[in-house]
């Protein structure tokens, strides 16, 4: 990745990607009632992150290979989180 996204675009996607981490941690632990809100938060923030990781694939700042290595677990993660948002 070019030094200019690094420092810009790939800043926001790292911070995207452990705030997701945390509140997914957060909706594990979280009681019933609250479980809710914590999974509606971790899909913004898992679609934010896969926007911006769209934005710097088409910029060619990201190649196709690591593009498709990063946004398969993502798509995966994304299902995991509708199915659990659906138990309830």
């Amino acid at each position: 990745m070019p030094r200019s996204d690094r420092y810009s675009l790939g800043i926001k996607i790292d911070i995207l990607f452990t705030d997701l981490l945390e509140i997914i941690l957060q909706a594990r632990y979280a009681s019933k009632e609250n479980k809710l809100s914590f999974i509606d938060k971790a899909t913004i923030r898992l679609d934010s992150l896969k926007f911006f990781l769209q934005i710097i694939w088409q910029t060619k700042s990201l190649d196709n290979k690591k593009y498709l290595q990063l946004s398969e677990p993502l798509a995966e993660i994304g299902k995991i989180l509708g199915g659990w948002k659906k138990s309830f």
